[in-house]
């Protein structure tokens, strides 16, 4: 391996901080605290680390995507709402060519028709979309097997 940084940027979109009491027929009883641990334990397991950020401010979120172009390999995110409304968005994820790994707890495809399309879809090496918070592992997974060699992104 090259000397790639051995880091993640973990970043969950607006809302996903009332995780655990928000909707939890939706999103289960899980919270923000637990998707970093989890996400954490899973990226340490291969020898990466995580910085977690949450923000209800979409220019906060894309100043966290620009900084991580200095010191992260890659980006797990769950974009929240802003996966259907945000180009900004998009474009700072394509702008810092890094792979990303798009997460959504719940099946955004077999809720309201707005929520189908993503505009980061088609920029992201993983989609895990529906698996509860425990998708989060896996998309961690997949994205550290990317940046790693295991498998192609």
């Amino acid at each position: 391996m090259t000397s790639t940084p051995h880091r993640l940027l973990l970043l969950n979109g607006p809302n996903l901080n009332l995780l655990g009491t928000r909707e939890p027929d939706v999103y289960g009883r899980e919270t923000l605290a637990d998707v970093e641990a989890l996400v954490s334990r899973t990226a340490a397991a291969s020898g990466f680390e995580v910085r977690a950020l949450q923000s209800n401010h979409e220019g906060v979120l894309i100043d966290a995507i620009h900084a991580a172009r200095e010191d992260c390999a890659g980006i797990v995110i769950n974009p929240g709402g802003l996966t259907h409304t945000s180009v900004s968005l998009r474009d700072a994820l394509s702008g810092v060519a890094l792979p990303v790994a798009e997460v959504h707890i719940s099946d955004v495809y077999a809720r309201e028709e707005f929520r189908h399309h993503s505009y980061i879809r088609d920029i992201a090496a993983v989609h895990v979309i529906g698996e509860g918070v425990p998708g989060y592992a896996r998309a961690t997974t997949l994205l550290i097997d990317i940046l790693t060699g295991q498998a192609d992104g």
